[in-house]
């Protein structure tokens, strides 16, 4: 039987699990060896905020745009389960027609995957020190629908929003950056979400008027603007250096309503060229 080989093995055997995934078999090896201890070859140090039309905002401006396979393929896949429907179950072509469903699943799961690797390696192999809100995802995407003695409110619009969370796979991209982080000799600071988008980066000026769009943010204190991810992405990051050297996971009362950091160091321009 051929196989094909995605990387050397190195170390002693410990087991083989033999898997399948649609219409693909895979072989997974788990070795044991001893290995030195990492020494991260980067320096630097970045923010990352996550959303949904931007996947993940850096603070240094970089933003990367959502994918959203199950999206792309949703009509697609409502096509496909709405055919097997009709069929007699477990009959023939419902299997055929099952095989079908399960194949475009995997296919929206492996090109999910895929983007999460890629970005995932790039970042860890980029930065030592990665900061990152620490979400608690299964809330985030309960559903709203409520009972009949207390009915939801919004529960469509909410329903929307739960499947693009889902469709983004958060907890999968923070699972990736544990691991690699931790292979490579660096770390992964997950820091208190609270406030990160009402915060000015600039001047630690909190105030809801400070997010006047989803993507545009200006600060009410001393006028700052930014991309609103770039600037949440900012607050993390400072959060992350915060969290490190002191143990702090959110701004301090006294800190929340007067200017913190100098303001005339990082303009709009400025900000935007980096």
């Amino acid at each position: 039987c051929k196989f094909f080989n995605s990387r050397v093995i190195t170390g002693d055997i410990r087991n083989v699990t033999v898997s399948k995934q649609g219409k693909h078999w895979f072989v997974s090896i788990m070795t044991a060896q001893t290995v030195k201890d990492p020494r991260h070859p980067s320096t630097t140090a970045v923010g990352i905020d996550v959303g949904i039309k931007n996947f993940i905002a850096l603070s240094n401006g970089s933003l990367t745009t959502a994918m959203s396979p199950l999206a792309k393929y949703k009509d697609k896949l409502a096509k496909l389960q709405r055919r097997l429907s009709k069929k007699k179950k477990f009959s023939n072509n419902w299997k055929k027609q099952k095989a079908k469903v399960t194949q475009l699943h995997t296919k929206i799961a492996n090109t999910r995957k895929d983007f999460q690797h890629k970005l995932s390696s790039e970042l860890s192999k980029n930065h030592a020190m990665i900061a990152i809100e620490d979400l608690q995802v299964n809330n985030m995407s309960r559903s709203a629908r409520g009972d009949v003695d207390n009915p939801g409110k919004n529960v469509r619009q909410k329903a929307g929003l739960n499947r693009g969370i889902l469709d983004q796979g958060w907890s999968e991209f923070r699972r990736q950056l544990d691991y690699k982080q931790a292979w490579s000799g660096g770390i992964v600071v997950a820091v208190s979400p609270h406030h990160t988008s009402q915060i000015c980066s600039c001047c630690g000026y909190q105030d809801k008027g400070n997010r006047q769009t989803q993507a545009t943010f200006k600060c009410v204190h001393c006028g700052f603007e930014y991309h609103a991810d770039s600037n949440a992405a900012n607050n993390i990051l400072e959060r992350g250096h915060r969290l490190l050297a002191c143990g702090e996971t959110g701004l301090p009362d006294s800190m929340k309503q007067e200017p913190v950091r100098r303001c005339e160091a990082r303009s709009l321009d400025a900000a935007t060229a980096a």
